[in-house]
């Protein structure tokens, strides 16, 4: 009889630990169920409102190479490179210039080269507005992870370095550049010009599928509130568009975009 009852009180501690246990992980699960639902409407209470976003994106890509020989009978380059002007136009929701909808600090990282191309090395640089579209590569402004832009709010400001104005005025601006797709490279068929652009991609029997690309970096904001927002950016390097090619020199595409800032802070 004492046995009988020293195994009922053993299994009696053993349910009730069991009950315990089982009632610790329902309260648990419980109270993570209600902070992450606290979370999600702090969230949307802070993103009620859209205050800043990517309007547009203007692209530009073409071709060039570093240095080229050339001789009656061929043409050798070094350093074979395909480069894409990146302008970035974001804009805010209203006319009238707030605390809240003008930029204090602005900086990207978290830059990524996805479906990397069989041919090339990709690198992000900061490009000049004041020289879009030109073929120029400065070293000097390759971009490391993370990269910041100075903020301003002068009519006289320099735009050659990574200068915003607080009113968004100007886009952010960069420029992927694919380097050395092929180097010492002789062009033997110079029966007709060779000119330094996409056509040279073609003059070097290069495949366009072997150079593509998909560029993403993310895009953080404070604003003169102290308020932070961040976007993701994704871009697909254009080497065509409908029925032209970078083959054909140059390729400039304009793209809207809704991209919006969330704020997370």
């Amino acid at each position: 009889m004492e046995k009988s009852k020293i195994i009922l009180t053993m299994i009696t501690i053993i349910l009730i630990s069991i009950v315990i246990i089982l009632a610790f992980f329902v309260f648990q699960k419980y109270i993570l169920k209600k902070n992450f639902e606290e979370d999600i409407l702090r969230f949307a209470d802070k993103n009620q409102s859209t205050i800043f976003t990517v309007d547009s994106i203007t692209l530009f890509s073409s071709a060039d190479a570093s240095y080229k020989t050339n001789t009656a009978n061929n043409f050798t380059i070094q350093n074979l490179y395909q480069y894409t002007d990146i302008a970035l136009f974001l804009k805010n929701t209203s006319d009238e210039n707030t605390l809240e909808n003008t930029l204090k600090k602005v900086h990207i990282e978290n830059i990524q080269f996805s479906n990397m191309p069989k041919l090339g090395e990709p690198k992000l640089y900061f490009k000049s507005i004041y020289d879009f579209a030109k073929s120029d590569i400065n070293e000097a402004n390759q971009i490391t992870d993370p990269f910041e832009f100075t903020i301003t709010s002068h009519d006289e400001t320099d735009l050659s370095t990574p200068t915003l104005y607080n009113n968004l005025a100007n886009p952010l601006t960069f420029s992927y550049v694919n380097s050395n797709i092929k180097s010492d490279y002789t062009i033997t068929d110079i029966s007709s010009p060779i000119t330094y652009d996409g056509s040279l991609l073609q003059k070097c029997n290069i495949n366009l599928e072997d150079i593509c690309c998909t560029l993403s970096f993310d895009i953080y904001i404070t604003n003169n509130l102290d308020e932070d927002f961040k976007t993701t950016i994704s871009i697909d390097i254009p080497l065509s568009s409908g029925d032209k090619t970078i083959l054909d020199g140059n390729l400039t595409i304009k793209q809207d975009t809704n991209a919006t800032f969330y704020r997370y802070n």
